[in-house]
C-alpha cells in the first residue's frame, strides 16, 4: 500500500481530472440529503433527483414524513427500486428523528447510524456535505479505485475508510471521496478506460496488466420480455441406451403377434 504522502499526491492529481467534485444528489438541507442518500441505494443519482422533488413537496420535513404511510410513499419512490424496504426505512428514520432529535438531523455519526436505513456510508455523506463535519463515504467506486491505485488494501469499507482517513487531513476527506467516486464512474469503471486516467503511471492495477483479485462480478442479464427461452435439448434415445432397448421390445412384440396368427 502506498505511503500517506504518495496517497495525497495521487488524490491531488485526480482532483485536476475531476475539479470541483461533489455529490450529484440534489438537496437543500441535511434532511433532504439524508432522504436522497437512502433512496440512492441500488439506484442512480439521476433517478433519485427525478423522484425527490415530488417527495419533498409532499413531505418537506421529518415531522411530515413521520406521519406518512407506506401506501402514500411507495408510489413516489417506486422507480428507485426496493421501494417497499426504502419506504419503511424512510418513515422509520423520520419517526426516530422526531422522537429523539426533535426532527433535526444529528451531527454525530453514532446517532446517525442508529437511525433506520442509515449505514456508515450514508451517515458520512450527510456529515461531510450537509453538516460540515469531516466524513469519508466509502461506496463500491471508492473501494474499487482505491484498491486498484494501491492507496488502500481491503474489501471492507470500514477498513478502507480508516486507511484513507489516516493518509489524508480531515478537511480533505469528503472531497477525496467525491473525487474517487467520480473517477470510478467516469474512468475507473469495472472495465476501466486506463488511457484516460491521469494517474495511470501510479496505478498498481495498470502496472499488473489489468489483473484485479477484487474484480466486480458481471451483472446478470435481464430477460427480454416477449422472447422465449430456448428449449432444453434432451439427449437422443440412442445416446442414452434407451433406443436399443425399445427396438428389442418392439421386435419381441412383433414375433409374438406372428405366432398368434399362426
Amino acid at each position: 500500500m502506498k505511503t500517506p504522502a504518495h496517497t495525497r499526491q495521487i488524490l491531488a492529481a485526480l482532483e485536476t481530472q475531476h475539479p470541483g467534485a461533489d455529490t450529484e444528489l440534489h438537496y437543500r438541507n441535511a434532511f433532504e440529503l439524508l432522504v436522497a442518500t437512502i433512496l440512492s441505494a441500488q439506484s442512480t443519482d439521476r433517478r433519485v433527483n427525478e423522484v425527490t422533488p415530488s417527495v419533498f413537496a409532499r413531505f418537506p420535513d421529518a415531522h411530515a414524513l413521520a406521519q406518512a404511510t407506506t401506501a402514500e410513499l411507495e408510489p413516489l419512490i417506486h422507480s428507485t427500486g426496493f421501494f417497499r424496504a426504502k419506504s419503511q426505512s424512510l418513515i422509520g428514520m423520520a419517526q426516530a428523528l422526531v422522537r429523539g432529535h426533535r426532527g433535526h438531523v444529528p451531527s454525530d455519526i453514532g446517532q446517525l447510524t442508529a437511525l433506520p436505513g442509515v449505514g456508515r456510508k450514508t451517515a458520512n455523506v450527510v456529515l461531510g456535505h450537509a453538516l460540515n463535519v469531516p466524513g469519508l463515504p466509502v461506496d463500491r467506486h471508492v473501494l474499487r479505485v482505491s484498491n486498484r491505485l494501491g492507496i488502500a488494501d481491503s474489501d471492507d469499507p470500514v477498513v478502507v475508510e480508516d486507511q484513507l482517513c489516516r493518509a489524508l487531513p480531515a478537511e480533505q476527506w469528503t472531497r477525496a471521496s467525491d473525487t474517487l467516486i467520480l473517477h470510478g464512474r467516469r474512468v475507473c469503471r469495472p472495465r476501466p478506460a486506463c488511457d484516460q486516467c491521469v494517474v495511470q503511471s501510479e496505478c498498481a492495477y495498470y502496472a499488473g496488466g489489468g489483473s484485479d483479485a477484487r474484480e466486480e462480478p458481471p451483472r446478470r442479464r435481464r430477460a427480454v420480455r416477449g422472447r422465449q427461452r430456448p428449449r432444453a435439448r434432451h439427449p437422443s434415445p440412442a445416446k442414452t441406451g434407451r433406443g436399443a432397448a425399445a427396438r428389442r421390445t418392439r421386435a419381441k412384440l412383433g414375433k409374438s403377434r406372428k405366432t398368434r396368427k399362426r
